[in-house]
C-alpha cells in the first residue's frame, strides 16, 4: 500500500500584482504545503466576474498574479497552476452544484454580506451569491481535502462540505469534504488599519522597491494617543507593531519596551519595520525580474497546468456522471 496525498485546492482572483495581505494570508502557507500535499492553484478569472463583469484586463492581471505566485516560491512542476476558464468542467459542476443548495443557504453567507458592505454594492448579482457554489466546484472537481484560506472564506468552506455531503447522499459518494486551513497570520491589516485592498490603496506590494515601501510605511495608522517621541504608547493596538510581529520578530521585545516607554518615536519605527519588509520581499522582487523577462515561459507554465487540472478535472466528471446516471 502507498501513502497518497492528501489534494490541495487554492487560487485567487486576478487582480493583477499581489500584496502582503495575500502572502501572508495565503502564499507563505502554500508554498510550505507543496512538499506534503497535491496542490493545485486556481486563476479564478470566473469568480472575479462576480463583482467586476469589464474583462479587459483579466489577462494580464492573471498574468501579473502568476508571476508573483512564483516568485514567492510556487514550483509549477509540484503544483500545477491554471486559469479556471480554461478548465470547462468547473463551469459544468457548478451548474450541478446548484441544484444541491437554497438561495436562503446563500444569502445567509456572512463573507457576501461583507463583501456587500465593504464594496458598497447596491445589487447582488446571481453569480455573486452563487459565488461560493462554483468555489465548491473548484475545490471538489479536483476532490480537495484541505483548502487553505484566511478567516473571511471559513463560511465558504462550510457550503463547501455541505454540498459535498448533500451529494454523497443524493447519489452516492464522490466527495471528500474538505477542512479548512488557516494560517496564523490569516489576516494582516492594510496600512489605514481597514482589511488591506488595492481598491482602498492601503497595501504594500511585493514587487514594490524598499523606497516605495518606506513612503508608504509613513502613512501607517498608529497608536492615536501617542503624538510625539516621548509620549508612552501601546504596541497591541498599533497597526505597525503588528507589522513587527511578522517581519521583524527578533525586535519585538525591543520595539515593545521602546513604545511602551516612550523612548521610541513612531518615525523612527516605522523606517525599521519598513526595512525589514523590504528585506523579507528581496527575494521575490528578483525573481519576479526573472519571470517578468521571460513571459513566454510564464505562458508555458500555465498552459502545461491547464492540460494536467484538465485531466483530473475530466476524470472527476466521468464519476459524476456515473454515479448520476446522465451523461
Amino acid at each position: 500500500m502507498t501513502n497518497k496525498k492528501k489534494v490541495i485546492l487554492s487560487g485567487m482572483r486576478p487582480s493583477g500584482k499581489l500584496h502582503l495581505g495575500h502572502l501572508v494570508g495565503a502564499l507563505e502557507n502554500w508554498v510550505a504545503l507543496q512538499d506534503e500535499f497535491q496542490n493545485y492553484h486556481l486563476i479564478a478569472d470566473y469568480h472575479a466576474l462576480t463583482t467586476n463583469p469589464d474583462t479587459s484586463e483579466i489577462e494580464q492581471n492573471s498574468l501579473d498574479m502568476l508571476i508573483d505566485w512564483l516568485s514567492a516560491g510556487i514550483d509549477p512542476k509540484k503544483s500545477p497552476v491554471f486559469r479556471q476558464s480554461k478548465v470547462k468542467e468547473h463551469a459544468e459542476l457548478h451548474l450541478i452544484f446548484s441544484m444541491l443548495v437554497t438561495t436562503a443557504r446563500l444569502e445567509r453567507n456572512p463573507t457576501l454580506k461583507e463583501q456587500v458592505r465593504d464594496l458598497e454594492i447596491e445589487t447582488v448579482a446571481y453569480g455573486h451569491l452563487g459565488y461560493p457554489v462554483l468555489q465548491a466546484a473548484d475545490i471538489l472537481l479536483y476532490k480537495g481535502d484541505v483548502v487553505p484560506v484566511g478567516e473571511d472564506q471559513l463560511p465558504h468552506i462550510e457550503i463547501t462540505r455541505e454540498i459535498a455531503r448533500r451529494f454523497n447522499q443524493q447519489y452516492r459518494p464522490v466527495f471528500p469534504a474538505p477542512e479548512g486551513k488557516l494560517t496564523r497570520f490569516a489576516r494582516l491589516p492594510g496600512l489605514d488599519g481597514r482589511r488591506m485592498s488595492k481598491s482602498v490603496g492601503n497595501t504594500i506590494l511585493l514587487s514594490d522597491d524598499p523606497t516605495s515601501i518606506a513612503k508608504k510605511m509613513r502613512t501607517a495608522v498608529t497608536d492615536p494617543q501617542k503624538i510625539r517621541k516621548g509620549d508612552p504608547g501601546r504596541p497591541d493596538i498599533c497597526l505597525v507593531f503588528a507589522y513587527h510581529n511578522k517581519f521583524n520578530q527578533a525586535e519585538v521585545p525591543q520595539v515593545r519596551k521602546g513604545c511602551e516607554s516612550g523612548a521610541l518615536g513612531c518615525v523612527d519605527c516605522k523606517l525599521n519595520c519598513a526595512n525589514h519588509i523590504a528585506e523579507a520581499l528581496a527575494p521575490i522582487r528578483e525573481k519576479r525580474k526573472h519571470y517578468e523577462s521571460q513571459k513566454k515561459e510564464v505562458r508555458e507554465i500555465l498552459e502545461d497546468g491547464e492540460r494536467r487540472a484538465r485531466a483530473v478535472a475530466q476524470k472527476t466528471m466521468a464519476e459524476v456522471h456515473d454515479a448520476m446516471g446522465i451523461g
